[in-house]
């Protein structure tokens, strides 16, 4: 999946800065968040710098480095919780009343208040991280010797046979090999999960899990029936959507393969995580050849690289009223994968400074997919830039879904008639079956990933709550898996195994449920834009491009930042105060219809669902 980048809440979580100034005597509220604000903003430089080179230079140096200024960070970090905690009960202005409450929100992982166990968390992360990043499956030599180098195999390599091969053995094998790299992070990973959950209590919440859920404006419990209730608002479209792709899947693979009521092994669906099902798109065409959108030859044929597919998704932005981007971003920012030492490909953007030094890293192939995440990534970007007038506290989304879900409100008004209008294919056919294929083609990558979106933190959550233990993290991991998305691993699965490791999300400490909401808000964004727009036809035909009234709205939400509950902004644009996924069935309708007519007579759902 294109992803997104951490948002600057997680930044915050990274933060290094040297040890923490005492506080004036007498220093109020106000004059304490103002401090927060400034010192904060001050510090942000060095630990970003540290991050980025990092992730786009893995070594053990630049591991060491990354570790000790998110050491600092976090040491500054528990001191200004503490010393906010003088504040509690008094009268202050709505505004510090709200900075004060983020700021217990402003890391992913808040160190325990010891030092060497805050050294030991920043170290492990830092690991964590790194691991993920080098990851590769080297074969065994013959007899014993050394593997040889040239036959190793990276995430890209891996996924690409994921991607392109039919075949099941090459495709269980290919699956498998990326799998091993995430054994050795198990012990790490348990041990963060106790640093961290000390550094949550320590903080007033009852375990991590608890402190990420109260980032939205509501309690813990609150938002768990939230998103649950999200997800049932969804099911039976995903539900129709699996059912038609087992079928397909069984005809190419065989009943034995893929039985008429099992879940799908998960090699087949074209993803290392199933987390959506585009590249096995030519196993599902509902009508082979209709409207067939050949944008990755169109990329190739007219010579789009890195910045020139960086350029468009610009544009698109521009279209909408937004400045164009800094110099700086196109001279700094990683857009394709160096030859000479590993990085972290997995696409992310940055806010460097909090003002103009923003960048995206990603290793971009000139294909749709990732046009389509540049354009994603580049909603990251220009959020940033909107809300750069905010004081530090309140840069960043109204929520952590409001954050995922700018860029891809933007990639739905990628329709054929605006690929057609930017000369990336030739006459967009109007033609029912061309329709059914256009939402096919995207439903495998918004529809299907809903589930997927959705049980990563709620494995997590029973992780730190500790309902799930150690020696039961791969059974509950794959419970879930089979609960939501009903699919199955190629192979029998152990405890020695950590196949949550092997999704970058989870070592990298990056909450996932933002993802499973900016696909609910990226729907009721569109057809709130596409309303202002005047726009009358059917939801999946709106493109804003170019769109003044919709830019104005677009770029007011964005500018407000975190400075108010998400309710409030959400009703600015959209007239609700509630998240709903009634747009997406919308959206989705025509296919919707089209898949029960197809499923008709088939017993869909799967063994073990939840």
């Amino acid at each position: 999946m294109r992803a997104l980048a951490v948002s600057i809440s997680l930044a915050l979580g990274a933060l290094a800065a040297p040890a923490h100034a005492a506080a004036p005597r007498q220093e109020s509220a106000d004059e304490f968040v103002a401090r927060m604000n400034v010192e904060l903003k001050d510090r942000a430089l060095e630990q970003q710098r540290a991050s980025w080179v990092q992730a786009t230079y893995i070594t053990d140096d630049t591991q060491t480095i990354a570790a000790l200024a998110n050491d600092r960070y976090l040491e500054y970090f528990t001191q200004a919780v503490e010393d906010a905690k003088r504040y509690a009960g008094v009268q202050t202005s709505p505004a510090t009343a709200r900075s004060i409450a983020l700021l217990k929100l402003a890391v992913s992982a808040p160190a325990p208040k010891d030092a060497a166990k805050r050294q030991e968390l920043t170290t492990i992360l830092a690991r964590l991280e790194a691991t993920y990043g080098a990851g590769k499956y080297c074969p065994p030599g013959a007899n014993g010797a050394a593997a040889d180098p040239a036959q190793c195999r990276n995430i890209d390599q891996l996924s690409d046979t994921l991607a392109k091969s039919r075949d099941y053995d090459e495709l269980t094998e290919a699956w498998r090999e990326w799998h091993t790299i995430s054994r050795p992070m198990r012990q790490d990973y348990a041990r963060f999960v106790e640093l961290a959950n000390e550094g949550a209590k320590e903080l007033g919440y009852a375990d991590l899990g608890a402190m990420w859920r109260s980032g939205y404006d509501m309690t813990p419990e609150q938002f768990a029936v939230e998103a649950d209730r999200l997800w049932k608002q969804v099911k039976p479209l995903y539900e129709q959507l699996h059912c038609y792709t087992r079928g397909r899947l069984a005809t190419k693979y065989g009943a034995d393969k893929v039985g008429p009521h099992a879940p799908i092994p998960t090699q087949l669906l074209g993803n290392m995580w199933a987390q959506q099902w585009n590249k096995v798109y030519d196993l599902l065409e509902p009508y082979p050849g209709a409207s067939d959108l050949d944008t990755d030859a169109a990329l190739v044929k007219q010579g789009y690289d890195a910045v020139k597919m960086a350029k468009s998704a610009e544009q698109f932005y521009v279209s909408l009223g937004f400045p164009k981007l800094p110099e700086t971003f196109w001279t700094k920012s990683m857009l394709v994968r160096p030859r000479d030492r590993d990085v972290v490909c997995h696409a992310s953007a940055w806010s460097m400074d909090t003002r103009e030094d923003v960048r995206i890293k990603m290793c971009t192939q000139p294909n749709y997919e990732d046009l389509q995440t540049l354009y994603h990534e580049m909603g990251h970007v220009y959020y940033y830039l909107s809300y750069i007038d905010q004081p530090f506290l309140f840069q960043n989304g109204a929520h952590d879904g409001f954050h995922e879900a700018i860029g891809d409100t933007v990639t739905l008004s990628m329709t054929p008639a605006y690929l057609q209008r930017i000369g990336l294919v030739q006459g967009a056919a109007r033609s029912q079956e061309a329709l059914i294929n256009q939402q096919m083609k995207l439903a495998v990558e918004k529809i299907a990933f809903l589930p997927f979106g959705k049980l990563i933190d709620e494995w997590r959550w029973r992780v730190f709550s500790g309902e799930v233990t150690p020696a039961q993290y791969n059974q509950a991991w794959w419970a879930l898996k089979l609960k939501y998305q009903g699919v199955a691993p190629p192979m029998p699965r152990t405890e020695a195994d950590f196949d949550a490791g092997a999704k970058y999300h989870v070592p990298g400490n990056t909450p996932y449920t933002r993802y499973f909401l900016s696909f609910i808000l990226q729907f009721q964004f569109q057809k709130a834009l596409c309303d202002a727009a005047g726009f009358k036809g059917p939801l999946h035909e709106c493109s804003v491009y170019g769109n003044d009234e919709a830019g104005r709205r677009f770029r007011a939400m964005l500018a407000a930042g975190q400075s108010a509950p998400w309710q409030d902004t959400l009703q600015k644009l959209t007239g609700t105060r509630q998240m709903d996924a009634r747009a997406i069935l919308d959206y989705f309708a025509p296919l919707q219809t089209w898949l029960k007519k197809q499923n008709k007579g088939q017993q869909c759902g799967w063994d073990g669902e939840g």
